[in-house]
């Protein structure tokens, strides 16, 4: 069953309001991952009994830094049957962050860690690397991540974060001068700069990088006097009146999320999902088909989702026969 399948389960308008949750839980889940865990939650105490639900919910409790609540929501859409083997490395990651080690390697040497794909076994090992560093075993943990991805010539989706945590694993193993050119092949491969890899290489080398940026904004500073405005911006005036001073700070503000739904439409939403650090910031799961944000793109329709701390009781799923269509409806007394 598909994830727009499983919402289907539901009457029309609970679905609608379930799908929309999962819609800004999906969007705010890089940038705000606590906004998303609590849309999460709401869709939960909507649909418990729906499997999709349930992962999604998961997967944002582990974004959150929730460790405990992540893994028994994706032990619960496992139960349900939406969740599968490929959320293995996030559940080990998560025992792993209750200072669970051993529990950990128990989940990665279940049998079900033989059926994940390529993608779940190089996540797997990243995971056991962590854990093995966490008890102390740091040799162990580089010979760990040894695998034949490792030495792959072409560039693939997780070789970022197999060549950061391999460095990582050599600098706690005292072997600085390897760490060092395999942070440097960790900043090549990352073009997004989604991971610190390039200043992790300089602090190693004892180099200083220089943003062309930064510097434009260093010359800038010695005419800011000049910039019409920057009086109204230390009084609190408009920023926009005085443009390139004070606009990170000041463009940081915070966004109501439940006023923003009402503009979500399918093509504004980025599928967010799967993707979050974990407890050493090490582990990135990438996107499953049919996942929750998926469904969300096609079930959310441009309305208010429900208030987030509204009391609203568990419902279960209720498979619904198609309404007939107007020609076949029996006309009134028969």
């Amino acid at each position: 069953m598909d994830a727009r399948a499983e919402l289907r389960t539901l009457p029309k308008e609970l679905a609608a309001k379930v799908a929309r949750h999962l819609v800004m839980a999906g969007r705010l889940a890089e940038e705000e991952p606590e906004q998303s865990y609590r849309h999460a939650k709401a869709a939960r105490r909507l649909a418990s009994r729906v499997g999709i639900v349930r992962e999604a919910a998961g997967i944002a409790a582990y974004q959150a830094g929730e460790w405990a609540e992540a893994l028994a929501e994706l032990r619960a859409a496992r139960r349900l049957g939406a969740g599968d083997d490929s959320y293995l490395p996030l559940m080990a990651d998560c025992e792993r962050g209750l200072g669970r080690p051993e529990r950990a390697l128990d989940l990665v040497k279940a049998p079900e860690a033989e059926k994940l794909d390529q993608m779940g076994r190089v996540e797997l090992r990243i995971v056991e690397s962590g854990v093995r560093r966490d008890l102390g075993q740091n040799d162990a943990a580089v010979v760990t991540l040894q695998i034949p991805e490792l030495r792959d010539r072409r560039l693939r989706p997780w070789s970022v974060r197999l060549f950061y945590a391999y460095a990582d694993a050599l600098v706690e193993a005292g072997r600085e001068g390897e760490a060092s050119d395999w942070f440097a092949r960790a900043a090549a491969a990352d073009r997004d700069g989604d991971t610190d890899a390039a200043e992790r290489y300089a602090e190693l080398d004892g180099l200083h990088i220089l943003d062309t940026e930064e510097a434009e904004d260093v010359e800038d500073a010695d005419v800011v006097e000049d910039v019409e405005g920057v009086e109204d911006v230390e009084d609190g005036g408009d920023v926009e009146d005085a443009e390139g001073v004070g606009g990170a700070e000041a463009a940081v503000d915070g966004v109501d999320v439940e006023d923003a739904a009402g503009g979500v439409v399918a093509g504004d939403v980025e599928d967010a999902e799967g993707v979050g650090d974990g407890p050493q910031g090490g582990l990135v799961v990438e996107p499953v088909e049919g996942s929750a944000t998926d469904i969300a793109f096609q079930a959310a329709e441009p309305e208010e989702p429900a208030a987030l701390d509204e009391d609203v009781p568990e419902v279960q799923a209720v498979f619904l026969e198609p309404k007939p269509s107007d020609d076949e409806q029996a006309p009134p007394g028969e």
